[in-house]
C-alpha cells in the first residue's frame, strides 16, 4: 500500500502550562508530580516517623520512670512498717543521718534499720548505673558511688524543680554531662540512660524533705524501643511508598489521558480548519472541473484519432481531481454516531464487484472464501468507503500484478477481524509510523487521507485497525470489528433511520 507525504505546516501550540507563546515548552505533569509528590510524601513520612519515635521513647521512659518511682516509694512505706515505726513518719524523714535525733518518737536504731534496708533495696535495683539520696539542703547523704557522699549539689535546676514541684522528673540522655558532678556513673551506658528524681515526702505529703535520684539503663526497654523504631520506620517507609506509587499510577494515567485528549483536540482543530479549507476548494474547483470535462467530451466527439488519447487523458485527470475533492470532503465530514448492524461479507462482495475491472486489468489474483459471519458494528456507507480505500491502496501497490488475500475470522467472542493482505512493494518502518496521520502518503500525487479516515471510522465504531508491512514483501491491514447484538444496535439503527 502507498500513502501521502505530510505537508510541512506549523504545529499547533501544545502547552499545558498556559504559555501561549509556546517557547517555554510543554508542561510535563508526570515529571513535576513525581518530584513534588516525592518531596512532600518523604517530608510528611519523615516527620511522622520522627514524631512517632519520639512519642514511643518519651512514653516508654515516662512509664518506666513512673514504675520505678512507685516501686521505690512502696519500698519506703514497707520498710517503715517492717521497722515498727509509727505511721506518722515516712521514709523521707529517715534518710538523713544528720537528723537521727530530730524525731523523739523514733529510736535511732529503728531509723537506721529502716534506712539501711531501704537503701539496700535501692542499691539492688535492676539496670542501675547510679543511685543518690539528697537531703533537703541538696547534700548527698547516700550514694552507690562513695565519692559523692557529703557533696552538696548547687545550681542544678532539675533537682531544684523536683523539690519544688513535688512530682517526678525524668530525662533521657545519650551522653554523660561532664559539667554535672553528680553524674559519676559506676559504668558507661551502652545506649542511653534514664535519670529519675523520686521525691520523698513528709507525713502529710505537704513537703519534699528528701530526693532519691536513680540513673539506670533498662536493657529490656532499650531493646523494645529499638524494635519499635524499626517497626515505625518500616511502616512509615512502606506506607509512604504505597501512597506515592498509588498517586503516581493515578497521575500517570491522567497524564496519558490528557495527552490523548490533547492530541485529539489538535486533530479535531486540524480537521475543522481543513474542513473549512476543503469547502472553499470544492466550491472553487467543482464548476471549473465540470466545464473542463464537458468541453473535453465535446472535443472528443469531433477530434481526430491522434488527439483522442490526449483528450482522454484530460478527462481522466479531471475525474481524478474530482475524486480528490470528494475524498477530502468525506474525510473531514463529522462521523455520525448512529451504529448499524452491517453484513461484512456482503460489503466485501460489493467492493470486489466494484473493483472487478481494475483487478483484471492489474493482473491481480484474489483469494477470498465467503463464510458465515455475524453482523458487525458500523455504517453501510462508511464501511464501503473503508473497503474501497483499502482495496484501492492494495491494487495501486501491485501495478505489475500480485495476490490479494482476504481473510475473516473471530479472534475472540464478540469480535470479528478482517485481514487484507497484498504482495506489493510494502513500506519502511518509518512510513508505518506515519501511515495513519492525515495527509501523509507515498503515492505520487496522492491525497493521504484514506488510512487516516479508516482509523477514525473504526475507532468511532469501537473497533481498531492494525497495519504491518515489509519492504518488497507486501502489506497486511487488519480491521477489528465489534459484533453487533440485536437489542443494543437494533434500537440505535432504528433511531438513526428515524
Amino acid at each position: 500500500m502507498q500513502i501521502l507525504e505530510q505537508p510541512k505546516v506549523p504545529a499547533p501550540s501544545n502547552t499545558l502550562a498556559g504559555d501561549s507563546s509556546g517557547w517555554r515548552g510543554r508542561f510535563n505533569l508526570l515529571r513535576w508530580f513525581s518530584l513534588g509528590s516525592f518531596l512532600i510524601i518523604a517530608g510528611v513520612a519523615l516527620a511522622l516517623g520522627y514524631i512517632s519515635t519520639r512519642f514511643v521513647v518519651e512514653e516508654s521512659i515516662e512509664r518506666d520512670s513512673m514504675l520505678t518511682a512507685q516501686f521505690v516509694q512502696a519500698i519506703g512505706d514497707a520498710e517503715i512498717r517492717h521497722a515498727s515505726i509509727t505511721p506518722k513518719r515516712t521514709m523521707g524523714e529517715m534518710l538523713d543521718p544528720r537528723q537521727d535525733h530530730a524525731y523523739p518518737d523514733v529510736t535511732p536504731e529503728a531509723r537506721a534499720a529502716s534506712r539501711t534496708e531501704f537503701l539496700d533495696h535501692v542499691d539492688h535495683l535492676p539496670d542501675l548505673l547510679l543511685a543518690t539520696v539528697y537531703a533537703q539542703d541538696r547534700t548527698v547523704v547516700w550514694s552507690t558511688n562513695p565519692e559523692l557522699i557529703g557533696v552538696r549539689i548547687e545550681d542544678d535546676e532539675e533537682l531544684d524543680e523536683s523539690f519544688e514541684m513535688k512530682e517526678l522528673v525524668s530525662t533521657s540522655y545519650h551522653e554523660i554531662d561532664e559539667e554535672r558532678p553528680e553524674q559519676r556513673l559506676l559504668r558507661e551506658p551502652e545506649y542511653l540512660f534514664i535519670e529519675n528524681y523520686i521525691p520523698m515526702f513528709n507525713a502529710d505529703k505537704s513537703k519534699v524533705i528528701a530526693m532519691v535520684e536513680i540513673y539506670k539503663e533498662p536493657a529490656d526497654l532499650v531493646e523494645r524501643i529499638q524494635r519499635g523504631f524499626k517497626a515505625i520506620w518500616f511502616a512509615t517507609l512502606l506506607g509512604g511508598a504505597a501512597i506515592y506509587l498509588a498517586l503516581f499510577w493515578i497521575v500517570r494515567r491522567a497524564a496519558k489521558l490528557l495527552e490523548s485528549q490533547q492530541k485529539q483536540l489538535i486533530a479535531n482543530e486540524t480537521f475543522v480548519a481543513l474542513g473549512e479549507m476543503s469547502s472553499a476548494v470544492a466550491h472553487s474547483l467543482r464548476n471549473p472541473l465540470a466545464n473542463i470535462r464537458s468541453s473535453a467530451e465535446m472535443a472528443q466527439e469531433i477530434a481526430s484519432q491522434s488527439a483522442q488519447k490526449n483528450i482522454g487523458d484530460i478527462i481522466n485527470q479531471v475525474d481524478r481531481m474530482s475524486r480528490w475533492v470528494r475524498e477530502l470532503l468525506v474525510s473531514l465530514r463529522p462521523v455520525n454516531d448512529d451504529y448499524e448492524a452491517v453484513d461484512l461479507m456482503l460489503a466485501i462482495d460489493d467492493t470486489l464487484s466494484a473493483f472487478d475491472a481494475l483487478i483484471r486489468r492489474s493482473n491481480v489474483e484474489v483469494r477470498f472464501t465467503p463464510q458465515v459471519c455475524p453482523p458487525v458494528v458500523s455504517q453501510q456507507v462508511l464501511l464501503t468507503q473503508i473497503l474501497n480505500s483499502l482495496f484501492a491502496n492494495a491494487l495501486e501497490a501491485m501495478p505489475k500484478g500480485g495476490e490479494l488475500s482476504i481473510q475473516v475470522e473471530s479472534p475472540r467472542p464478540g469480535h470479528v477481524r478482517m485481514t487484507l493482505s497484498d504482495t506489493g512493494k510494502g513500506m519502511t518502518k518509518q512510513q508505518q509510523q506515519m501511515v495513519f496521520k492525515p495527509f501523509f502518503t507515498t503515492k505520487q500525487g496522492g491525497l493521504g487521507v484514506g488510512l487516516a479516515l479508516v482509523k477514525r471510522i473504526m475507532e468511532r465504531f469501537e473497533g481498531s485497525v492494525e497495519l504491518t508491512s515489509q519492504e518488497q514483501e507486501g502489506t497486511r491491514v487488519s480491521l477489528n470489528f465489534k459484533v453487533a447484538t440485536g437489542g443494543e444496535y437494533g434500537a440505535q439503527h432504528s433511531a438513526g433511520r428515524g
